[in-house]
């Protein structure tokens, strides 16, 4: 969802009960709407500058907490509303799963005459309502080095992943942390300086642990290091590796029905393997683990391009995953998201084609992207003006250091101007270094610009003042308006008229394809070397592996509204590309090596 376009969800969901997840890699965004939000809700505001010792983590702390004060507030008010009335505490039980047993309960109170079990089930249930969890993202890798005013580098606890994590772990949140963008050594350590994410007395863990992994193996290797330390994993969000929203980290040719399997199959190991790592720590290190502690496994879910109900059982039902996970279709539901009405209107009218893995990301990452947004337009006006590059303002992927003793950014203004000046003077062709010059000027400021889009829907910024950069997975294709929160809500649980066609392709399919257009860029940029094609090689065995397993797939019975026909018709394309694109990975390598 980028850093800004679920900034402030949890002040709009979460007093409905809805769980969801804020960005803390901009600490200088969630200033100024920390700001915004204090004045609309005439709370105190003490302005934390950008030069504040600590500020960083000072910043995050007092926003975290602002976000806690108004979710409270508007819970309250939600609370105190009557039953037998068209409101938001009748949206709030209205919304919940059909499974939900509050839900069956709030049946029986709507439907009932009886004026003693009426009251009686009134106050039951609002005293089971519970706001949903503001729960914090941060990517683990982007993880800068800062600096002090004389240049001199600042320790380890004041890069910023450490920074951030300090931030959340201070504030008065009981709720998730979910570390995404790989393992990250150092800020995994730097989580056992703080009480708030081991057990109480009581064997309670105010803030759990969650960790965004795209294989089996990952998951093993970074929970077991965190139980040595006595970090218990509250749940595994599996995500696939290029069928999402933002970076997107492509897996080794692994499919995700192959990495769902390798989990069902292995649930209980991943489980007991890093329990007694966390006993042994307790044992160790603290009072010993009580035997009346709860322990129960890790969460499963799963996330990446999840478009319909019928895709949703497949994936709680065959896979026994705890729960999915929906991102971009949100971007289009105004009460849950804050993205401007330009952006959404790109969203809206946006085609599978119109939507693609770019390579704007400075952090040179694959990042899921629109065409002609705001950052686009405003990169290309540079570009023409002969002045390519950002300012830099923020300089949260400061991470080169080609040119530089301190890092830059690979976006930056003068990052840009010292690679193209460094193309100019290759002994290479011309159309090799006009390649080049594209592959560096194709880089955007996205610290800035994936922020703005929030800033300019609150009315902070003006539009012309702020380019939007938007980061939507490829499945938002499928949907093509504006929606209430309900609307979604209701789809996400099947309730209703589906609000994608029939004939969008399943999940899985969709998956399959990128993946293989993935290889293509792959045989594109390699050389021909004998390690490239090892690598590439090793790729296509397991798309073909992960192919058949789909296939298996596509012969079962289908859910309702799940496209099973798609899989096997995309096999049957895909196999034939990935075969020639393979070959011409073949004559390329036989080329470079004669």
């Amino acid at each position: 969802m980028g850093t800004g376009h679920s900034v402030d969800s949890p002040i709009r969901v979460a007093p409905f009960g809805i769980n969801s997840v804020i960005s803390i890699v901009d600490d200088l965004l969630l200033e100024r709407i920390r700001k915004h939000y204090c004045e609309t809700f005439n709370l105190e505001y003490d302005n934390i500058a950008r030069n504040a010792d600590d500020g960083r983590a000072r910043r995050i702390t007092a926003y975290l907490n602002t976000v806690q004060d108004i979710v409270r507030e508007k819970f309250a008010t939600i609370k105190e509303q009557p039953f037998f009335e068209q409101n938001d505490k009748a949206k709030y039980f209205e919304m919940l799963p059909d499974s939900s047993v509050l839900k069956e309960k709030y049946h029986q109170l709507v439907s009932t005459d009886r004026d003693d079990l009426r009251k009686r089930l009134s106050v039951e249930l609002t005293r089971w309502m519970k706001p949903g969890s503001i729960d914090v993202n941060i990517m683990a890798k982007v993880d800068k080095i800062n600096y002090s005013q004389e240049g001199v580098p600042l320790s380890k606890e004041f890069s910023d992943a450490s920074a951030a994590l300090r931030g959340y772990a201070e504030s008065n949140l009981a709720s998730n942390l979910i570390l995404s963008a790989g393992f990250n050594p150092r800020l995994y350590s730097y989580l056992s300086e703080f009480k708030d994410f081991y057990r109480d007395a009581m064997g309670s863990i105010k803030k759990k642990i969650i960790l965004k992994v795209s294989d089996f193996r990952s998951a093993l290797i970074q929970g077991k290091f965190l139980a040595k330390k006595g970090l218990e994993v509250f749940e595994y969000r599996i995500e696939s590796g290029l069928n999402c929203g933002g970076h997107a980290f492509a897996s080794d040719g692994y499919l995700l029905p192959d990495l769902l399997k390798e989990f069902k199959e292995n649930r209980e190991k991943l489980h007991t393997a890093i329990q007694s790592l966390v006993k042994d720590y307790y044992e160790k290190e603290r009072d010993g683990f009580k035997s009346d502690w709860s322990v129960t496994e890790p969460r499963l879910t799963v996330q990446g391009g999840i478009g319909n109900y019928g895709e949703t059982r497949r994936l709680l039902e065959e896979y026994n995953m705890d729960a999915t996970g929906w991102g971009s279709p949100f971007l289009l539901v105004p009460e849950a998201t804050t993205v401007d009405r330009t952006t959404r209107n790109l969203l809206e009218d946006a085609t599978s084609e119109d939507l693609f893995l770019s390579e704007v990301s400075p952090l040179g990452v694959p990042f899921n992207n629109v065409k002609n947004t705001g950052s686009e337009q405003k990169r290309d006006e540079r570009i023409e003006k002969d002045k390519p590059g950002s300012p830099c303002p923020k300089g949260f992927l400061k991470f080169n250091d080609e040119f530089t003793d301190q890092p830059i950014c690979t976006a930056s203004r003068d990052y840009q101007k010292l690679k193209l000046h460094r193309i100019e003077q290759k002994d290479i062709p011309e159309a090799e270094k006009e390649k080049l010059r594209q592959k560096a000027l194709t880089k955007t400021c996205l610290c800035s610009h994936l922020g703005n889009g929030a800033l300019i829907n609150l009315g902070i910024l003006e539009e012309h003042r702020a380019p939007q950069a938007i980061c939507p997975g490829p499945n938002i294709a499928w949907f093509d308006r504006e929606y209430s929160l309900r609307e979604m809500v209701d789809h996400i649980y099947g309730r209703g008229e589906s609000l994608v066609p029939s004939e969008r392709p399943h999940m899985f399919a969709k998956e399959m394809v990128m993946y293989v257009d993935y290889f293509e860029d792959l045989i594109d940029d390699t050389e021909g070397n004998e390690s490239d094609f090892k690598k590439l090689r090793k790729f296509k065995k397991n798309l073909e592996k992960g192919m058949e397993y789909c296939l298996e797939i596509a012969g079962t019975e289908p859910y309702a509204d799940e496209n099973l026909s798609s899989i096997s018709d995309t096999v049957q394309e895909q196999r034939a590309r990935l075969s020639s694109l393979f070959q011409q990975l073949e004559e390329k390598c036989m080329t470079a090596s004669a």
